[in-house]
């Protein structure tokens, strides 16, 4: 059986994305992104808030870097790499995502006036100062044009 290594992450990102460039050129954009987890806390559910470094090379990198702000949602597709250095005679290691793809996502900073496109997800994302960036949803209308709805049109108990 052949080993696999795939991450796919839809978060917010914590700060602006940093675009630098290798000694040979190659552009690095970097960034983090918090993706909540729900978990019960004795009686209550509770958004737990995780944090991860993306690392994202070349033009992709360079031609994202200006839409890549604090707040924004997106989408990551790609693997995790882990880094391994010595610093002060210890041995240092940082697991990172290292993204083939990057999809920009609806809601958040930098995104057009009247919202973005495709759904939002739900609950809150915090940031790792715990600033939290609420919710946003389109709203669902009825095809006659009365009063917004659920989305369910049957009565499914499930």
């Amino acid at each position: 059986m052949a080993d696999l290594n795939h991450v796919v992450l839809i978060g917010r990102l914590t700060r602006d994305a940093e675009l630098k460039y290798t000694t040979n050129g190659q552009a690095v954009c970097k960034f983090s992104i918090a993706v909540n987890r729900r978990r019960k806390n004795g009686d209550q559910w509770v958004d737990e808030a995780n944090f991860f470094d993306v690392v994202l090379w070349g033009r992709q990198g360079e031609s994202l870097n200006q839409y890549l702000v604090r707040g924004k949602l997106v989408g990551v597709d790609g693997e995790l790499r882990q880094d391994r250095w010595e610093q002060d005679g210890q041995n240092r290691s940082k697991v990172e995502i290292v993204a083939n793809n990057l999809q920009l996502l609806g809601g958040g900073p930098g995104s057009a006036p009247g919202g973005g496109s495709g759904s939002y997800g739900s609950g809150t994302y915090p940031d790792h100062k715990g600033e939290v960036f609420p919710e946003r949803r389109p709203p669902i209308r009825d095809p006659q044009g009365g009063a917004s709805h659920d989305g369910f049109t049957d009565d499914i108990p499930f």
